[in-house]
């Protein structure tokens, strides 16, 4: 919705993409977080690992501003092969203060092997 030309708060659509195949060679996993299509700009990616916030590992992009006056955002978390094997599950959340954060779950056992 568009308020006087002026975007409220729009929650940010995530997608968690799981490691490639070609990463389990390699005894490390790297996830990425995309988000897109939010606003304001200060939304901010975490992960959690097993339910469990993580800040290692971590490393998040400059948002872009997209035509339509949203901003977008991607985090990749960097795992060891038996971190990810052992996680659980895997969530990307994007927070805003004040705001119900949005969280998408990966889970390692139901991905395609």
């Amino acid at each position: 919705r568009t308020f006087g030309g002026v975007l409220g708060v729009v929650r940010p659509t995530l997608t968690v993409l799981p490691p490639s195949k070609e990463e389990d060679k390699l005894s490390s996993a790297t996830l990425v977080c995309l988000a897109a299509g939010g606003f304001p700009s200060n939304w901010k990616l975490g992960w959690k690992v097993g339910g469990t916030s993580t800040s290692s590992g971590v490393s998040s992009s400059l948002e872009v501003l997209g035509t339509d006056g949203r901003y977008s955002w991607s985090s990749t978390l960097s795992l060891s092969a038996d971190q990810w094997r052992k996680a659980g599950s895997v969530s990307c959340e994007a927070s805003l203060s004040g705001q119900c954060p949005v969280t998408q779950t990966l889970d390692p056992d139901h991905c395609s092997e």
